[in-house]
Formats: structure tokens, sequence, C-alpha cells
């Protein structure tokens, strides 16, 4: 029993770490996207940016999360309160998205291709599998579906970088307009998805940790 109340408790340190690192990067990230899509006009890449700083909310509340993991009563209500309030941002990100991007569409806004956004795609399509993984093992350890809920997340944002990758190469290789509003509209049905499962079917796998 002590052993395994050990383990647990390195389990949860390392779960804190990798939501520092989480917060760290999507902190960077943001702030580069957006950067870079004001000043290039890209919808998918201020979208982008705006998903990374919804990453960061997700990793604060999972780093309050493991903070709590001894108390059993707290880690199942944290969870479901993260999920829901993640799923709150994801849906508002989808409709933001969606509403620019038919914008762009309609107007035949054109942006500007972005070096730095090509690269910081790149960038997070390496790293974002490589921490889905490292979440995924210490959310198996502690049963802990929200754990597992924020991996996703970061395969979602692995997902968003290759859709942001082609729609700007596209848009720079070939100067096709319409690639990146495009690319904004395919991410809307992605994030929507995630909005809705966070805010109504997640919740029921916090009964996966015995709630």
């Amino acid at each position: 029993m002590a052993t395994q109340a050990i383990t647990r408790e390195a389990l949860a340190r390392r779960g804190k770490r990798l939501e520092y690192f989480t917060i760290g990067w999507n902190m960077l990230e943001g702030l580069v996207a957006i950067a870079s899509g004001v000043a290039a006009g890209s919808v998918s890449l201020v979208g982008f940016g705006i998903d990374s700083f919804i990453e960061v909310l997700s990793g604060a509340t999972l780093l309050w999360r493991m903070s709590v993991d001894s108390d059993t009563e707290s880690r199942g209500k944290n969870e479901r309160r993260a999920l829901r309030i993640v799923g709150v941002c994801f849906v508002a990100l989808a409709i933001y998205v969606g509403y620019d991007a038919l914008h762009d569409l309609i107007t035949r806004d054109a942006a500007r291709p972005s070096t730095p956004g090509i690269l910081l795609a790149l960038a997070s399509l390496i790293a974002m599998p490589l921490l889905s993984r490292a979440k995924r093992k210490v959310g198996s350890g502690l049963e802990s579906a929200a754990m597992h809920a924020d991996a996703r997340q970061t395969d979602f944002c692995a997902y968003l970088s290759f859709i942001l990758i082609v729609g700007l190469m596209v848009n720079r290789m070939f100067g096709l307009w319409w690639a990146d509003p495009l690319a904004g509209l395919v991410m809307v049905p992605i994030i929507a998805k995630e909005g809705y499962d966070g805010m109504r079917a997640r919740a029921c796998q916090s009964c996966q940790c015995g709630h």
C-alpha cells in the first residue's frame, strides 16, 4: 500500500511537470501564432493561437487537479469541472473560426503567406504527439479521465498543426487565396466535437476513477 502511494505520488509529480511544460509551450505558441496571424491576416493561424491559450487553461486546470490527487473527492470534481470549462471554450473557438473563415471566403479577404506560422506549426506537429504520449502514460497510471482528455486535446493541437501547415503552404506556394479560410473551416467540426464531448459525454468518463 505504501509503495502504491509513493508510485501514485511520483506519477502526480510527473503529471505536474508535463502540465508546466504544456502551459509554457502554449503561452509562447499562442503569442507567436496570434502575432503572425494578425500580421498575415490568417484566420486559421489566429485560431491556432487561440487554441493554444485554451490549452493553457486546460493545463492550469490539470495542474490543479494533480496538486489535489491525494484527495479522491476533489479528484473527481476537478476532472468534471476541467472537462466542462474546456468544452465551453472549444465551442466558442469553433464559432469564432467558423465565422471568420466564412467572412473571408465571402469577402475574398486573402491572407498573406506566413513563414513564422509554417515553422510554428511544424514545431508543434513534432512536439505535441510526444507530449500526448507522456500524458497518456500518467493518465493510465492514475486512472485519470481528465489527464486522458488533456492528452486528446494535445493530439487535437497536432491535428490543427497539420491542417494549418497545409493551408499556409498551399497559400505560399500557389497563391490560392481561399486555402487559408478553407483550412479554418476544416477545423470547425473537429473543434466543435471536442467541445461537445467535453461539455456532455466526457463527464461520464469520471466513472473510470470511481466517481
